[in-house]
């Protein structure tokens, strides 16, 4: 496997990702259209500065998780990650330990535990051989007995507003077709903040090449000349770092801290990212396919309520939608 030859590689899924991408979009549009048709509170600017509210934190989580996808890997800790990290970040605006007590310093220290998270997974997946499955999903536990063993189950309150004020804060604004002011939300820009760097480190980088070189044929990309465990330990760093990041962002929101938050959310995020084309089999993703993807099931979440649908019909259809589009991922995986 040559360097000319990922290249080509990746320009041919380059245009296959714009198509996806473009299809995607069109989706989520029908699917906006369709619930503005049959629900009177959809189309409004508070359901959908909401709707951009409750996708932004899955979208942050949906990217990093790509990350280790594309290389043929799985994080399942990433939900687990998030609520530790907004009891990290309670606990240290709470306790008053100089710098520490600070926004910007536990801001800064919450996402250090974060990298260290990604690189002890990394650590287990190349030093010591273990599965992704396995690693991940033992860390997933573990981080939630480690939570509560350090808050003894109670919840961390979080009195500072600066802090939890940004969260229901916004950046711009427009009219809205009902004639009120529609203004978007802190917490999507910051899906902006996560998405413009991990593209260009994923699209337009060599490390980004090498991720999807890993992911199609891991030996091959070691004998042309990659560093496939320095790239693999990128990978996992990048999805704990946006898990901490949501964290932090989850903290914000509820104005709480708990290790138990985020639960479930792992499911989402693969789901989210899978939807966006990734491919479990690796080699395949890309930044706004997952982005998008996340969207579409936050739709189908937020369309589901107003309509008044049973939640647990909500899972069942959520999982039968990841079932088909697993089994035609399979169908393009064969035709490679």
């Amino acid at each position: 496997m040559t360097e000319q030859t990922i290249s080509q590689d990746r320009r041919r899924g380059r245009r296959l990702d714009v198509l996806l991408g473009l299809t995607l979009l069109g989706l989520l549009l029908a699917m906006w259209l369709a619930l503005s048709v049959e629900t009177t509170t959809f189309w409004t600017s508070n359901n959908m500065a909401n709707l951009l509210r409750q996708g932004a934190m899955i979208a942050i989580l949906a990217i990093g998780e790509t990350f280790v996808i594309i290389t043929g890997g799985i994080d399942l800790s990433v939900g687990a990650v998030a609520g530790f990290v907004s009891m990290a970040v309670a606990l240290l605006l709470a306790n008053h330990l100089a710098i520490a007590s600070t926004i910007a310093g536990a801001v800064a220290i919450s996402l250090a535990i974060g990298v260290i998270i990604g690189v002890f997974h990394a650590f287990g997946v190349v030093q010591m051989g273990l599965p992704p499955f396995i690693m991940t999903l033992a860390t997933m536990y573990a981080l939630r007995g480690l939570g509560l063993l350090i808050t003894n189950g109670a919840t961390i309150s979080i009195d500072n507003d600066a802090f939890t004020g940004f969260s229901r804060a916004s950046f711009l604004g427009f009219p809205w077709t009902d004639g009120t002011w529609f203004q978007v939300p802190m917490l999507f820009w910051m899906v902006i903040v996560i998405a413009v760097p991990t593209y260009f480190l994923l699209i337009r980088s060599r490390w980004g090449r090498y991720l999807y070189a890993i992911g199609s044929n891991k030996e091959a990309a070691r004998l042309s000349g990659v560093n496939v465990k320095a790239i693999t330990y990128l990978a996992y760093i990048v999805s704990s770092f946006c898990a901490a990041f949501c964290g932090i962002l989850l903290a914000m929101r509820i104005g709480i801290g708990n290790p138990t938050q985020a639960e479930g959310w792992e499911l989402q995020a693969i789901a989210s990212s899978v939807i966006g084309g990734t491919s479990l089999f690796g080699a395949v993703g890309s930044i706004h396919g997952p982005l998008i993807g996340s969207f579409i099931l936050t739709t189908f979440n937020n369309g589901a309520n107003l309509l008044n649908l049973n939640p647990f019909w909500q899972r069942i259809i959520t999982g039968l939608l990841i079932i088909v589009v697993v089994y035609f991922d399979t169908l393009r995986t064969r035709k490679r």
